[in-house]
């Protein structure tokens, strides 16, 4: 399990990490998410934003914002095994868990190069987008696989 926890950033170190990362030349893409039950949607649009650049950022949610958020039977997996999850990906650099209902500071810290979001959401909803586009970032949308996601998988097991 340490090889995984090697991973996770602390939100306060995260922006010095990234600063060092900028300096070495290297393209920053961040995403966000809950990521309660990893599932092949997931892996399709990790994969993809990692192509973008070179170090893929992972924002995830604490349990105490995905309650705010999704209701009081959420999340199924907490953030500890969500965050080890994901870290296990060979895709996927760094892990920061944020606390917050949005991922705005987070962005603000991080400065990505490209931010990414599923093209479910129009540019002009996607948090921080505004942001990154100021300094010359791009905003991307990451076509989802079809059917796949994790609101859906539980509502289909609760039919």
């Amino acid at each position: 399990m340490s090889k995984y926890k090697s991973k996770l950033v602390a939100q306060k170190e995260v922006e010095a990490l990234c600063d060092r990362l900028r300096w070495q030349k290297q393209k920053i893409v961040f995403t966000n998410g809950v990521f309660d039950i990893i599932h092949m949607g997931h892996i399709s649009y990790l994969s993809k934003a990692k192509a973008l650049g070179d170090i893929l950022i992972i924002g995830v949610n604490t349990d105490a914002s995905v309650r705010k958020i999704k209701g009081p039977t959420r999340p199924i997996n907490r953030q500890s095994d969500r965050a080890g999850v994901l870290s296990a990906l060979e895709f996927v650099d760094y892990v920061v868990y944020f606390s917050e209902e949005t991922p705005e500071k987070l962005i603000r810290l991080i400065h990505p190069d490209i931010l990414v979001k599923g093209a479910d959401y129009k540019i002009s909803e996607i948090v921080g987008a505004k942001f990154v586009k100021s300094y010359g970032g791009q905003v991307k949308r990451i076509k989802l696989l079809p059917g796949r996601s994790t609101s859906g998988l539980l509502n289909s097991r609760m039919k």
